[in-house]
């Protein structure tokens, strides 16, 4: 279940490519990857910068 919502965003371009419905090609709309890597960052940063506050007291 702690893999959902990285599939889930993945999954959404392929998903996209059903009929003639509009969709977004990876040459066209590779700026969401700047977004998932910056939240990537935070999310393994943040934990790693409590756990060492915590362990300065």
């Amino acid at each position: 279940m702690k893999y959902a919502l990285p599939l889930a965003l993945v999954a959404g371009p392929a998903l996209a490519h059903s009929g003639d419905a509009p969709h977004v090609h990876p040459h066209d709309g590779a700026s969401w990857l700047i977004v998932v890597a910056l939240l990537g960052v935070v999310a393994v940063g943040a934990p790693l910068a409590l756990a060492r506050l915590r362990s300065r007291k």
